[in-house]
């Protein structure tokens, strides 16, 4: 009996490791969404206002619980002020004057909700739309790789001389700390600045490692949800959900993990340019970088890509579709244990990149799970993806191909409340079991 305990305790041993080595998208032993995350954002509703939040806070401020917000007007909090969020605490941002919040170099934010007791940032309307309101920008003075420091000043319209100052960034101290948001909801965000360029729900420009975020979401945000120019910061279990434009963008030379996070699109949300999940490029425009300084780097580990489609096939031939990674010249990016499901196709590689072992090498996707996308990886107009078929093909990557629909895929898709992203676990044995073709419905 002994030794029969023994064998079952091992087999239950080897039986857990292969699953944990081959767990891949959003990861946890429970849901880590419920509670504080939302997916009806616009059927909430909020208290009145009680205190308004306008102007510069220039010295320690303390937001509490039992009052509601009115953010109004491009706030600023400057002179190494704190701005302390307790949990629970709702900021509505107004409508009218198109509110933002600016976390000036040297000052910080300390939003600390709690999983069963968020901070969230909304929409003062009743009928609440993306673009709304601006959104929430941290500067800091971590490098980034454009000539001399930057500024986010063009964001704001009329702002006095005077308030330039509070809008610069960059500097040498990677290890920069403007604070933190941990279990942060930030809704319809993004309003548009002129005909090409619009706030994003949270952008962070030259922000260090010592700034903390994890379990924030941003949801309906007419901008990018999460922009990240230079720094050396870091984002775990973040959300971007029905995004109009880009999820994740990183640029500028930032170096960044993005860990166990997930983004979800719908084709009939995303603007008519081009939005991706993931943008990796280390500049826009040639002329503003310095070569001579490091390129972005984004390490990428766990993540859920998905599109909410009900025909995938109809959405694409109408080109709502487009793809889910974009990765541009003299940027990097190592991801792996990820899931992309439902794109055309899963990945593009900006036409300039020159495909060889050097570039490639740059540019990695291993232990991958592409499932029901229109293609794999491609450069960017070009039809003939051979090369990079057989490069990221190699059975060394680990790479998995299949075709299933989302309810399949995913534990509790359709669960409108509190769906569960998570990869279901026959896809995980499968990738592991290599079954045949036919079993999983892998697209060779």
């Amino acid at each position: 009996m002994k030794n029969f305990t023994q064998l079952v305790l091992i087999f239950l041993l080897v039986i857990g490791n292969s699953f944990a080595q081959q767990e891949k998208g959003i990861i946890g032993a429970k849901n880590w969404l419920y509670n504080w995350a939302e997916f009806k954002p616009n059927q909430k509703e909020y208290d009145e206002p009680t205190q308004i939040l306008t102007g510069t806070i220039d010295k320690d401020t303390k937001l509490t619980k039992r009052d509601t917000y009115l953010l109004v007007g491009n706030v600023f909090v400057t002179n190494n002020a704190i701005l302390s969020i307790e949990p629970g605490t709702v900021i509505l941002c107004d409508y009218a004057s198109k509110a933002s919040l600016t976390i000036s170099k040297g000052a910080k934010i300390m939003a600390e909700g709690l999983e069963t007791d968020p901070i969230v940032f909304t929409s003062n309307r009743g009928v609440k739309r993306s673009g709304d309101w601006g959104g929430i920008i941290l500067l800091g003075d971590a490098p980034t790789n454009k000539f001399g420091n930057g500024s986010v000043a063009s964001y704001y319209s009329d702002l006095p001389t005077s308030a330039y100052a509070n809008t610069n960034y960059g500097g040498t101290n990677l290890a920069s700390n403007s604070g933190i948001l941990r279990f942060v909801r930030i809704e319809f965000a993004g309003r548009r600045i002129n005909n090409s360029t619009y706030f994003n729900g949270l952008l962070l420009a030259g922000i260090g490692s010592e700034t903390h975020l994890e379990n924030v979401m941003v949801s309906y945000s007419a901008g990018n949800s999460f922009e990240v120019w230079g720094g050396d910061v870091d984002l775990v279990k973040v959300v971007s959900y029905r995004s109009s434009s880009n999820d994740f963008k990183f640029n500028y030379g930032a170096h960044s993990e993005l860990v166990n996070s997930l983004a979800v699109r719908s084709p009939y949300v995303s603007s008519s340019s081009r939005a991706r999940c993931l943008q990796v490029a280390s500049y826009d425009k040639k002329e503003e970088v310095d070569f001579s300084k490091k390129g972005t780097f984004v390490t990428a580990k766990n993540l859920t890509f998905l599109n909410e489609t009900d025909n995938l096939k109809a959405d694409i031939d109408k080109g709502l579709v487009k793809e889910a990674i974009y990765v541009g010249n003299s940027a990097s990016l190592d991801m792996n244990k990820s899931v992309v499901s439902g794109f055309n196709p899963a990945v593009l590689l900006e036409e300039t990149i020159n495909i060889n072992q050097e570039s490639l090498e740059k540019i990695k996707f291993a232990n991958m799970y592409f499932n029901n996308c229109n293609g794999n990886i491609f450069v960017e107009n070009n039809s003939n993806n051979e090369d990079l078929e057989n490069w990221y093909g190699n059975t060394s990557f680990f790479n998995v191909y299949s075709k299933s629909n989302n309810v399949e895929t995913f534990i509790d898709f359709a669960n409108e409340k509190k769906p569960d992203f998570r990869l279901r676990i026959n896809k995980i044995i499968a990738s592991k079991d290599h079954l045949a073709s036919e079993d999983l419905g892998i697209d060779n």
